[in-house]
């Protein structure tokens, strides 16, 4: 009597789950209708992509680069005489033009030197011309036979002696003059001032290392960077026939043009380690928006190309036989096309085969294309919407709920 029991309680089970799994699987009529109405979507349906068509146009051949920007001069400014430095005539990061009084040293010891000098000369010349008015004295004595010849050789000696002696003092008065000179400390170049290194009141020295202040010339100024040196024989032949290469320098992130200038110079090899070759471009820098020192990027125009086939970048594939695209035919399939890349420059890429201008291309839903497949072409990125019933799972609940209720 047991096992009768136990086996038509199983039988029970297994007929229950049954019909559970029956009720479960048998869709809504509602979600029956939104599965009717959406089928043109479905799996047979096509496939909604965005599409563009290939155009036509000029495109730069631009070449980018990490440089950092060099001033072309920059100087450490010194004393080139020993005193007391008393008077300091700049600001930290003043821009000054060049021949501008940066500091003064104690002229007084100059002064005496060159006071000194002075009398020295002027002691020296009136012995010449007492020497000269001598010699004549003699050379007319010894007209009349009344000296000897070896006097008068004498006296034209010492002549000549004073007129060398004469010849010292003025260089000494000049050298006086000049270290009086070197007591005014001015700016050998134009451009902008560091930090200053030393206080007035201090004993400056003409070999001090760290000198006054530091002067950083800032117009114009110059970008070092590097390129591959495969472009090295496109660059040195525009740059000998005279062209003009412009260069422009961006910010680090690449969103704002910082300077333009051209490429001014090329270095003379090329470095084997990383098989680049640097490049000097050359900025006005009138606005002072580089900096010495600062990281940039370049980017510089080596060429253009006229008449170039013109895609998104998003258009381009890679796949096991290179680079493709997926051309919208007139039957609204797509055909996968293999295509050879040019110069992209921001976000236009050119192709320079298997493309024509005014064929359709996908740019959005490649993932779920192969080739032949038919598609819709949108104006925009296609949104997957859930059916407007809500999400069958919810319905579902709904159902269950209103069941048991």
């Amino acid at each position: 009597m047991k096992k009768i029991l136990g086996l038509v309680i199983v039988l029970a089970l297994v007929a229950g789950g049954y019909y559970y799994w029956q009720w479960r699987s048998t869709p809504s009529p509602t979600a029956a209708a939104g599965a009717t109405k959406g089928g043109a979507r479905g799996p047979g349906g096509p496939t909604p992509v965005v599409a563009v068509p290939a155009a036509q146009s000029d495109v730069d051949v631009i070449v980018n680069g990490l440089g950092t920007v060099t001033p072309l001069r920059t100087v450490t400014v010194k004393s080139r005489v020993d005193g007391e430095l008393v008077r300091v005539l700049f600001e930290e990061g003043q821009l000054v033009k060049e021949g501008q009084l940066l500091a003064e040293i104690d002229p007084r010891p100059f002064q005496v030197q060159l006071t000194q000098a002075q009398g020295q000369l002027e002691r020296d010349r009136a012995l010449l011309e007492n020497a000269r008015l001598d010699l004549e004295r003699y050379q007319t004595l010894f007209k009349q036979d009344s000296i000897a010849k070896q006097q008068v050789d004498t006296q034209g000696s010492l002549v000549r002696q004073y007129e060398g002696a004469i010849r010292v003092d003025a260089s000494q008065v000049e050298n006086a003059r000049l270290q009086l000179a070197y007591a005014r400390v001015t700016a050998p170049v134009g451009g902008r001032l560091g930090l200053r290194q030393v206080d007035p009141g201090n004993i400056v020295h003409a070999g001090d290392t760290n000198g006054i202040v530091v002067i950083t010339q800032l117009e114009p100024i110059s970008v070092l960077y590097t390129v591959p040196q495969d472009l090295l024989p496109t660059v040195m032949k525009r740059l000998e026939s005279g062209d003009q290469i412009g260069v422009e320098a961006w910010d680090r992130e690449q969103k704002a043009k910082l300077a333009d200038g051209a490429l001014a110079s090329a270095d003379n090899q090329v470095d084997p380690q990383t098989g680049t070759v640097k490049l000097k471009a050359r900025f006005a820098n009138s606005d002072h928006g580089l900096f010495p020192q600062q990281f940039v990027n370049v980017r510089m125009k080596l060429d253009t190309l006229h008449d170039a086939v013109i895609v998104p970048p998003a258009a381009v594939q890679r796949g096991a036989q290179g680079m493709f695209v997926y051309v919208v035919q007139q039957d609204k399939t797509v055909a996968l096309r293999p295509v050879k890349l040019g110069p992209a420059d921001g976000q236009r890429q050119s192709i320079t085969e298997g493309l024509q201008p005014g064929d359709t291309v996908v740019t959005d839903g490649t993932d779920r294309l192969r080739p032949g497949s038919p598609v819709e072409v949108a104006a925009s990125r296609p949104e997957i919407k859930p059916p407007a019933g809500g999400p069958p799972a919810a319905k579902g609940k709904g159902r269950r709920s209103k069941d048991s209720g």
